[in-house]
């Protein structure tokens, strides 16, 4: 008896470190574009907190959302708001979905560096998105075709691209649909008469960002709402946020957090 009680003992020294291990772990999942965020905001935060670890992955916003649903994660990084069909099927299966924007962003339209292109009507984005102009000289720039690049339609950004932009126009069957914001960039780059569009806080010096409208996408632009493809980004939560979940977005709108997210290139939400 002295012995089992022994190794009953030893058993709930073992275990309860196990547990409290468990329980002080945030899953993440979702948009490519609040990646960048969920990603330095955690890295800060458990390093303030070295007893909790935050897994954090991508897949994409309706990846998130899903995983909200299914219960797999405590945090799902939107890049759009729920759909109505989301939310009723969500709702159905005793899931509560809680919206916490935590920055803001606009969509920028990019080029090739070497397109002489540097302003576009939304007009004029929608008909090269949906075919009706294919090459570059109809809209002021060199005799090269058009090639479009786009998200795939798990993309909170093509989403609200979709929404803003096409106006639920199809887009041209010829686009290249690619699954982040960096693909999108990086290929970009690489490919002269390309056009794709990302999140602000992917833009860098390898591509070149265009006026919409003759606005130019800026934090200023952005927040006063002249540029015209602006969004919130999002975590969602089954409910309104507590426990670790709470700490952490309360920390991603605290002052040092709204730092990281404009350290990230986005944008604040003050």
């Amino acid at each position: 008896m002295k012995k089992f009680v022994i190794l009953l003992t030893l058993f709930a020294l073992i275990a309860v470190p196990v547990l409290a291990k468990k329980g002080n772990k945030i899953t993440i999942a979702g948009s490519t574009t609040v990646l960048p965020i969920a990603q330095a905001t955690a890295e800060v935060f458990m390093n303030n907190n070295p007893e909790i670890n935050i897994s954090v992955r991508g897949g994409g916003s309706s990846v998130g959302i899903a995983a909200i649903m299914a219960g797999t994660v405590d945090i799902g990084n939107a890049s759009r708001h729920i759909k109505a069909k989301e939310l009723a099927s969500a709702r159905e299966q005793g899931i509560n979905p809680y919206e916490n924007i935590v920055a803001n962003d606009g969509i920028v339209i990019v080029i090739h560096k070497d397109n002489n292109v540097k302003d576009l009507t939304l007009e004029q984005v929608k008909d090269i998105y949906t075919g009706k102009i294919s090459n570059w000289k109809e809209v002021g720039g060199p005799s090269l075709p058009i090639v479009v690049i786009s998200r795939d339609v798990s993309s909170g950004t093509f989403e609200v691209f979709n929404n803003i932009v096409l106006n639920n126009a199809k887009c041209i069957s010829g686009a290249l649909m690619l699954a982040s914001n960096n693909a999108v960039v990086t290929t970009i780059a690489t490919t002269p008469g390309a056009i794709g569009y990302a999140g602000l806080g992917y833009l860098n010096e390898t591509v070149n960002a265009v006026k919409i409208d003759r606005v130019m996408p800026s934090k200023k632009t952005i927040q006063n709402g002249s540029y015209p493809i602006a969004r919130t980004l999002h975590m969602y939560t089954n409910g309104a946020p507590r426990g670790l979940a709470k700490r952490y977005i309360d920390f991603i709108l605290s002052a040092e957090g709204q730092k990281i997210v404009e350290e990230q290139g986005f944008i604040s939400v003050e």
